[in-house]
């Protein structure tokens, strides 16, 4: 299936479950030679897409597709003409038309092995080219049989569906939980319009990636740079009184009565505001798939966003550990589940047994071999645990910066630090391998850019709104006018010696072995297009640094070239 999320990709992938099949999911946003790597490295048979734009993308590479023999279209529309000349396009319709044997439904599925593989889910590829983990059926009901330990579902519960069902986390924690509980759920019309239904829905759970709330945070923050001064004040009185209260709630000491009656008026003046945008009746968000500053996860605590952050990988069928609540550590990923077991390895990878744990990689023995050992699932991530079993993810193992001086650093958290210090700052890399100090690459936001040119005047308002505008209907496009705006306020002076001192307040939080001695500000934000995100919005560390080699290089051996941020 590769298109948008909604009910004909649910459908047509309970369709193929039920009739037997091994289902797996791409990315809408892959170019057309990925898609066709996943579709020819899975054998791919039969493709059921969105229209136009996915129908091109097979086309481009469609003498490649040797296997491919029939592809069921969603949508036709504009795609008429295409749909005539080519006969192994079908329109989902004419499926849809299909009489239904129920009988042999019956008995495909009590054919079917629960110890074979259901779907096959491609990692992100941050390392490489992707790689297809088998997941099987008895994957997928140990986990759904343990469902209620992780967060339970409560009858009035309702969800908003949003993101990209190829990803694991959606399709099964949320797609196959919702079935599973039965849960009631809306899918988004779009991705730009989920911040305007989700106030229409008012959904009681929400899930997204830590990406959507670095940006939900920093659009508050620039959003409170702009206010009249007594705004100002009354919003930085409410975030200290609330950040207050949090601190004392995960130090286990008692909120005293008086700081209870500040946070009571500091949630009506202020934080009450916030919650509605996403309908007011939020039970909790619940996150994964990369680390959030703590900054950040406290401030949406003290505004009264319960944010859960959970942990897990494709490998593991979505979830392994989770913060519940009464049990809750903020900056951890929370405790392993009852039907898993864990330990950190002698190097601090985090090793995981469990009947959870995937079956290996299609087509690919010696990665499986690499990742399954000794019935132990080798994660790739570094972590700690505490006396309390909650366990706290360092960073990707492949990650990790060893300076000149032998110093093991996880560029995660010192890339959080960076981001969290300035709403300007969309993304950050730290560099530093078998280097004497640590550089970085910075980017600036393109909504923010666009609301410091509105203020300095280089734009007017109308231009802005239309820019916003875009970004809200497309959050990764960059039109070459937006992309202009980006490229002036990222030269100008006041806001190079903006993000200078916001890097010099990161370093503050860091160890001095930690702290960023130069930085190099990008004309542009890092991209998918570009290959240096994901589709799940996580940086490509082995593109970045091979892209912007000689970038580092000049920041190490020029004295002239990018911002000084510390001397000694």
């Amino acid at each position: 299936m590769v298109g948008s999320t909604g009910p004909a990709w649910c459908y047509c992938d309970v369709g193929g479950l039920l009739a037997g099949a091994v289902t797996l999911g791409a990315y809408p946003t892959l170019t057309p030679k990925q898609l066709a790597y996943i579709l020819d490295h899975a054998d791919t048979k039969i493709a059921f897409v969105e229209g136009i734009e996915e129908i091109n993308k097979i086309l481009a590479r469609r003498d490649e597709l040797t296997k491919l023999e029939k592809v069921i279209v969603w949508n036709t529309a504009g795609a008429e003409s295409l749909m005539e000349a080519h006969n192994w396009l079908v329109p989902f319709e004419r499926v849809l038309q299909t009489p239904v044997d129920r009988n042999a439904i019956e008995a495909r599925v009590a054919a079917v092995d629960p110890n074979s593989t259901a779907i096959i889910v491609y990692t992100s590829g941050t390392t490489g080219p992707p790689k297809g983990a088998m997941i099987s059926h008895e994957n997928i009901i140990t986990l759904m049989q343990d469902q209620e330990e992780a967060f339970a579902i409560l009858e009035g519960d309702v969800g908003l569906s949003f993101l990209p069902m190829a990803h694991v986390a959606e399709r099964v924690l949320a797609f196959y939980g919702r079935i599973n509980t039965g849960m009631a759920t809306y899918f988004a019309s779009s991705i730009a319009k989920v911040l305007e239904e989700v106030v229409e829905v008012k959904p009681t759970i929400f899930g997204s990636v830590p990406r959507i709330f670095e940006k939900a945070y920093a659009k508050i923050m620039s959003a409170v740079e702009q206010a009249p001064p007594t705004r100002q004040r009354i919003f930085r009185w409410a975030e200290r009184v609330g950040r207050e209260a949090v601190q004392l709630w995960q130090a286990g000491r008692p909120i005293p009565f008086g700081l209870k009656l500040k946070y009571r008026l500091a949630d009506r003046l202020v934080f009450s505001k916030l919650r509605a945008v996403f309908g007011g009746r939020m039970r909790y968000f619940i996150t994964g798939a990369a680390p959030i500053a703590p900054e950040i996860l406290e401030f949406f605590w003290a505004a009264g966003f319960p944010i859960f952050e959970m942990y897990g990988m494709t490998e593991s069928t979505v979830l392994t550990h989770c913060n519940l609540p009464g049990h809750i550590k903020l900056g951890s990923v929370g405790r392993a589940l009852s039907i898993v077991e864990d330990r950190i390895a002698d190097d601090g990878e985090i090793l995981i047994r469990s009947k959870v744990v995937f079956q290996g990689y299609y087509k690919n023995p010696d990665a499986t071999a690499e990742t399954i050992v000794d019935d132990w699932l080798h994660t790739g991530d570094v972590g700690k645990k505490d006396e309390d079993g909650f366990v706290y993810i360092l960073d990707r193992k492949k990650h990790i910066i060893i300076t000149a001086g032998g110093k093991n650093l996880t560029p995660a958290n010192i890339e959080n630090e960076i981001k969290a210090s300035d709403p300007l700052i969309s993304q950050a890399h730290a560099h530093g391998d078998k280097r004497k100090y640590l550089v970085a690459l910075v980017t600036v936001g393109a909504p923010e850019a666009v609301e410091w040119a509105r203020l300095q005047g280089t734009i007017d308002g109308p231009t802005a709104d239309k820019h916003i505008k875009d970004l809200t209907e497309n959050p990764l496009g960059r039109s070459a006018e937006l992309q202009a705006v980006i490229e002036r306020v990222t030269r100008d002076p006041e806001v190079q010696k903006r993000i200078v001192a916001s890097v010099k307040r990161a370093n503050e939080g860091l160890s001095r072995v930690e702290a960023i001695k130069k930085i190099h500000v990008l004309d542009r934000e890092f991209s998918v297009e570009q290959d240096e995100l994901t589709p799940t919005l996580k940086v490509k560390r082995k593109n970045i640094e091979a892209k912007f080699q000689e970038t580092f290089d000049r920041l190490y051996e020029d004295e002239g070239f990018g911002l000084v941020v510390l001397t000694a």
